[in-house]
């Protein structure tokens, strides 16, 4: 079976950097200026997609990676999958971040 989407068309991308850098927050718009989601969800409300788990939700902070496709399409109509990885940046969770560097094309 052939692929929906060409796979020159794929990105992955990881959102990493320091804590509080607003790296989940820039996830949630990319999010909502693709059409993923109907609503901006804001992490000091508890309200943020990627912030899944319940401990992060009270915490206001990312503690596991968290994956995520969207898509976008170009000035021409051609579509193309964003792979997105929204990761911690606490120095407590630094694990999760270097998982996934394994399998981003950008950072």
């Amino acid at each position: 079976m052939a692929r929906e989407y060409n796979i020159k068309d794929y990105r992955n991308f990881g959102i990493m950097a320091h804590i509080d850098a607003g790296k989940t927050t820039t996830t949630e718009r990319v999010l909502y200026y693709t059409g993923k989601s109907h609503k901006i969800g804001e992490v000091h409300d508890g309200a943020a997609t990627m912030d899944w788990m319940e401990q992060e939700q009270e915490r206001g902070i990312t503690i596991t990676s968290a994956a995520t496709t969207t898509f976008w399409a170009d000035r021409n109509g051609k579509t193309h999958r964003f792979n997105i990885i929204d990761t911690p940046g606490h120095v407590d969770f630094t694990i999760e971040v270097e998982r996934s560097l394994r399998v981003l094309d950008g950072a």
